[in-house]
């Protein structure tokens, strides 16, 4: 029995599925020139988002389509999801904010425009912005994401901006399905409603999807998943979409609490469960590349993925700040190449890892598929405090590989010092969160936490602190297997790991 990481041999060599966005027989056909476009751009490699960060400028206001799950709000810093800002700034501003945070996090290497309207619908605004980052920060990687209504009439300017990426949300391929989702389009000065809006929207998203694939542009394709409206359509629409050149497909799950104001949320409509989720995720992945690892950002965020550090960056900070960007430059470019060399690091040792791992899985009986929640800052490795986590992610081990699946949001469960607030509440919604996970690796964790997560049934393990997730998602996988793994809901004994 082999235990190794999907589409990666055990020796460590190739490409990963988390390295380029898919597993390495669905990159073969890709030319070394687009690998490295992917190797450190967080939003399109698993593996990159661990050691490399993003940020978005919010220069977009307007938007020439409505979707019923979207709400833009300004001067909103208490939001975490796409169309939400705290700072609409001009082209300006933006230039001088990204410089700003390119000098102070030299992790990031990718610029995007992403709203809180649409980029495209405020053309003037957003290649403007392009122009400067182009003559100002040329280390820096530019990207746009967009509806598509307008993406055929800007190809051509996209392009001479040398900007690799661009992510465009399709949520379906079918007009009767559109009609469900989006109330009205603005198009050629008119404002059009229904199936007639959905046609003219799904035929300008794809005549730009091929003519950006024509022209060598990586694009990724968002689609949200909207339980009872566009599901059951979503694989079709991957398929489609990667016959036309898309790259990557992101099914993300809709965001519609009614306390947001958008139209979904206030009519009720529920959004996908987890295990729902990934169901489709692997459906729709046996034709695309998956992206897993998304965390539908706000249209301002600064930082790794997963958090968001726009607090240090507001442009009254940013005023005051003084910056020799050449200088800058320097200790970015040493940076990125060291933090690269550990990533390669990283895959070789985990692929070498998993040779002896296989060794331990011997199983008592037939083996099982065993979600596991990770605590992590990033870097690659277990490094986080379980009381100290904002999200986990979860990772899928089985006798053959492991996988990753998508992350879960959690409210932080430990508020400093020695004490965690409401603890008792929190751990509880944290234990909900993680349902379907039958371990959770941590670098550290205490009493309480501890005993509330074996009641729940889900394995407590701080052995592996510093350790690289992969490997060690393995190594608690074998030693469940070696313990005798217990048919899914059976009371889980014999595995007490380290606090």
């Amino acid at each position: 029995m082999e235990l190794k990481v999907i589409g990666q041999e055990a020796s460590g060599g190739g490409c990963s599925s988390s390295g380029c966005g898919g597993g390495s027989e669905q990159i073969a056909h890709l030319p070394d020139s687009i690998r490295d476009k992917i190797k450190d751009h967080p939003c399109f490699s698993e593996d990159a988002h661990h050691h490399f960060a993003r940020m978005h400028v919010a220069v977009a206001p307007a938007c020439n389509i409505q979707c019923h799950y979207c709400n833009r709000k300004y001067d909103c810093s208490n939001e975490s999801r796409p169309g939400v800002v705290s700072e609409l700034l001009g082209p300006d501003q933006a230039v001088k904010k990204v410089i700003a945070v390119a000098a102070n996090i030299p992790q990031m290497t990718v610029l995007g425009i992403a709203g809180p309207g649409d980029p495209l619908a405020n053309p003037e605004r957003t290649f403007e912005t392009f122009r400067q980052l182009t003559d100002k920060a040329p280390d820096i990687k530019l990207c746009v994401s967009t509806n598509g209504l307008s993406l055929p009439e800007h190809v051509d300017e996209l392009c001479k901006h040398n900007i690799d990426h661009v992510t465009i949300t399709i949520n379906c391929i079918d007009p009767d399905v559109g009609a469900k989702i989006y109330p009205w389009i603005f198009w050629k000065n008119r404002r059009i409603k229904g199936r007639k809006a959905a046609e003219i929207l799904i035929e300008q998203q794809q005549k730009g999807l091929e003519m950006l694939a024509k022209r060598g542009v990586l694009v990724k394709v968002n689609s949200v998943m909207i339980p009872g409206v566009n599901d059951q359509h979503l694989e079709e629409v991957s398929k489609v979409v990667k016959a036309k050149g898309a790259f990557l497909h992101n099914v993300m799950p809709l965001i519609a609490e009614a306390e947001h104001g958008t139209f979904y949320g206030i009519m009720g409509q529920r959004g996908p469960t987890h295990e729902e989720l990934q169901e489709l995720q692997d459906k729709c992945a046996g034709d695309m590349n998956m992206m897993r690892h998304c965390r539908q950002c706000r249209a301002d965020a600064v930082g790794m993925l997963g958090e968001d550090r726009g607090d240090e960056f507001t442009m009254d900070k940013v005023e005051d700040m003084h910056i020799d960007y050449e200088a800058a430059m320097v200790k970015r470019a040493e940076y990125q190449q060291a933090a690269l060399a550990t990533l390669e690091a990283q895959r070789n040792h985990t692929g070498e890892t998993f040779v002896s791992l296989a060794s331990l899985i011997k199983p008592k009986k037939e083996t099982r598929p065993v979600l596991m929640a990770v605590a992590t800052t990033g870097g690659g490795v277990i490094n986080q405090h379980f009381g100290h986590a904002r999200e986990f992610l979860i990772y899928e081990a089985s006798a053959n590989d492991v996988r990753f699946i998508g992350h879960r949001k959690v409210d932080l469960y430990c508020s400093g010092g020695d004490t965690c607030g409401d603890a008792e509440t929190v751990l509880q919604k944290i234990i909900r969160s993680l349902d379907g996970c039958e371990a959770v690796l941590c670098s550290k964790i205490g009493f309480e936490p501890w005993g509330q997560l074996e009641e729940a049934g889900i394995i407590p393990n701080g052995e592996h602190a510093m350790e690289p997730i992969e490997e060690a998602v393995a190594a608690v996988y074998a030693e469940m297997v070696a313990n005798g793994l217990p048919d899914k809901g059976e009371e889980k004994t014999g595995l007490r790991m380290g606090a």
